[in-house]
C-alpha cells in the first residue's frame, strides 16, 4: 500500500494536510517551508524542515517535497539559548555586584558623617556647646541617604520626575560644600559659578546628583588622589551648529562643566560611558549607573551632554540645560518657615518598627495630636475593633508581616467606612499609589516621612474625611 504524508506525521489528519497544502493548491503561494514532526518506524518523533512546491512528472501535476532533519539545529538553537540565558544571569549578578559595590561605598561614606557628628554632638552636650550645626551636617547627610534609595528605585522603574524652577547655582553650591569636606586635601577644588544664571526646569535632588556624580568620577579619575577639579556653572547661548542633539532646539543655556586633570578616557570607552553598568572603575568605587543616571536627568530636563577627554590629559564634562528666560522660583526657606497645622484628634499609627511607631507619634503630639501606637497590624486590629470610634485617623506602615497596611485598611473599612487611613511605604510592588487611592485611603506618603509633610497630610486627610 503507498503511504502518504499523514502517515509518518503524528499531529496531522488528512483535513489538516489539506489545510496546510490550500494556498498551493490555490496558487496563492509558489512554494511552502514550515516546521513539523514525523515519525520513525519505531514510533519516535524528529523536528524536520519541509520544502515544499509544485512540480509536473510525466505530464501530471505533483507535489515535490524535500524533508531535512533538523535534530541537530534544533539542539543546537536550544544550546545556544540556554548558554545566553547564562550570560544574561551572569551579567546581572556581576551587574547587581558593582551595584551593591557602589551603594556600600555612598552608604558608609554617608553613616560615616552621620555618626562621626552624633559622637561629636555627645561630647558637645556633656560641655554644653550648641550642637545646631552638628544637626545640620547630619540632616543633609540623611538627605542624601534618602536620595541614593530613591535614585535607585527611580532608576530601577524608570520613573518621571516632577520638574520645578529652580536656581542651580544654590544647589551646586551644596554639592560642593558637601564635596569639599570629603576630599583629601591634595585635591584642588576650583569653583567658578555665576552668581547671575538664569533658572532651569528640573528636580533639585537629581542636579545635586549630577554635579555630585561628575565630581566624584572626576575625583576617581585622579592618579594617587592628587590634581584639580574644576566646576564652573555659566550662561550659554547656543546655535544650531553647537548643539549635537536633535532633539535640542538652540536657545539660552545653562552650562555645567565639570574638568578633571586625571587619566581620562580611552577612546573605545569613550561611546559606551553613558551605558548602564558599564564602568572603568575598581569594585566598590561606583555603581556603573552614574553616567547613565546623569544622562537620563539630563534628557529629562531636555538637554544634552558633551565630553572632551584625552588619555593622560584629562576629561571635560558639559552639561546643558535649556533656560528659564521668565519664571517665578519659589522660596523655600520662606515656606519651610510657615507655621505647620496643628490639631487635637485621636490618631493610631501601626508599623512593625519600633523605632518608627515612636517617631511618628512624637511628631505628632508636638503638633497638638493624641495618639497610640501599636508595632503589629492585628495587634492595632484589636485595639480598633473594642472601641471604632476611639480613632479620628489611623497611619499605617504598608510593608508588615500578617497582615499588611492595605489589608488592615480594608479591615478598618468594613468595621467603620470612611474613616481617614494614611498609608506610608519605603517602596511596595504589592500596592501602588492608585490603588491606596481606589480604595479609600486618603494619602500615601513614603518614608521616610517629614514632619512637615505628615502635618499637612494629617490634617489634610481629617478635613477632608
Amino acid at each position: 500500500s503507498l503511504m502518504t504524508p499523514v502517515d509518518i506525521k503524528p499531529d496531522s489528519s488528512f483535513e489538516s494536510f489539506l489545510t496546510e497544502m490550500e494556498p498551493l493548491i490555490t496558487h496563492q503561494e509558489e512554494r511552502l517551508i514550515f516546521e513539523t514532526r514525523h515519525q520513525r518506524k519505531d514510533g519516535s518523533t524528529y523536528p524536520v524542515e519541509v520544502h515544499l512546491q509544485p512540480s509536473s512528472y510525466r505530464g501530471r501535476k505533483v507535489y515535490v517535497a524535500i524533508i531535512l532533519d533538523i535534530t541537530a539545529r534544533k539542539q543546537a538553537e536550544k544550546e545556544k539559548k540556554e548558554l545566553q540565558e547564562q550570560l544574561q544571569q551572569a551579567q546581572k549578578m556581576e551587574a547587581i555586584g558593582t551595584l551593591a559595590g557602589g551603594i556600600a561605598h555612598d552608604f558608609n561614606n554617608i553613616l560615616g558623617v552621620i555618626l562621626g557628628y552624633i559622637e561629636m554632638s555627645q561630647l558637645q552636650l556633656d560641655t554644653g556647646k550648641d550642637i545646631r550645626k552638628n544637626l545640620e551636617q547630619i540632616s543633609q547627610a540623611t538627605n542624601r541617604a534618602v536620595e541614593l534609595v530613591k535614585q535607585i528605585l527611580t532608576f530601577s522603574r524608570k520613573a518621571d520626575h516632577l520638574l520645578h524652577p529652580l536656581n542651580p547655582q544654590l544647589i551646586t553650591k551644596e554639592a560642593l560644600k558637601m564635596l569639599r569636606s570629603s576630599l583629601p586635601s591634595s585635591v584642588e577644588l576650583q569653583e567658578r559659578i555665576d552668581p547671575q544664571c538664569p533658572p532651569i526646569m528640573a528636580d533639585p535632588t537629581n542636579i545635586h546628583q549630577v554635579v555630585l556624580n561628575l565630581c566624584t568620577n572626576a575625583f576617581h579619575a585622579l592618579d594617587q588622589e592628587k590634581g584639580l577639579i574644576a566646576v564652573s556653572l555659566s550662561r550659554k547661548e547656543l546655535g544650531p551648529d553647537e548643539i549635537s542633539d536633535i532633539d535640542v532646539t538652540p536657545g539660552p543655556f545653562v552650562e555645567l562643566m565639570v574638568q578633571d586633570t586625571g587619566h581620562g578616557i580611552e577612546p573605545e570607552a569613550l561611546d559606551r560611558i553613558f551605558d548602564p553598568y558599564f564602568t572603568t572603575k575598581e569594585k566598590g568605587k561606583g555603581t556603573g549607573l552614574g553616567l547613565a543616571v546623569i544622562y537620563g536627568i539630563v534628557k529629562d530636563c531636555r538637554g544634552f551632554i558633551q565630553v572632551d577627554s584625552t588619555p593622560g590629559q584629562g576629561t571635560t564634562f558639559r552639561i546643558y540645560i535649556p533656560a528659564l528666560t521668565e519664571a517665578k522660583v519659589s522660596d523655600e526657606k520662606k515656606a519651610r518657615a510657615a507655621e505647620l497645622p496643628t490639631g487635637r484628634e485621636r490618631v493610631l499609627v501601626v508599623d512593625d518598627e519600633p523605632s518608627i511607631v515612636t517617631l511618628l507619634t512624637t511628631m505628632l503630639n508636638q503638633l497638638g495630636y493624641q495618639t497610640e501606637g501599636s508595632t503589629a497590624s492585628l495587634e492595632a486590629l484589636s485595639i480598633f475593633r473594642a472601641d471604632p470610634n476611639r480613632f479620628d485617623l489611623v497611619i499605617s506602615d504598608q510593608t508588615m508581616p500578617k497582615m499588611t497596611g492595605g489589608e488592615l485598611a480594608r479591615e478598618v473599612f468594613s468595621i467603620r467606612p470612611g474613616l481617614p487611613i494614611i498609608l506610608c511605604s519605603g517602596y511596595s510592588s504589592v500596592l501602588k499609589e492608585e490603588e491606596v487611592l481606589t480604595l479609600g485611603i486618603k494619602n500615601f506618603l513614603k518614608k521616610p516621612v517629614r514632619r512637615e509633610t505628615l502635618a499637612y497630610a494629617v490634617r489634610e486627610a481629617l478635613d477632608n474625611g
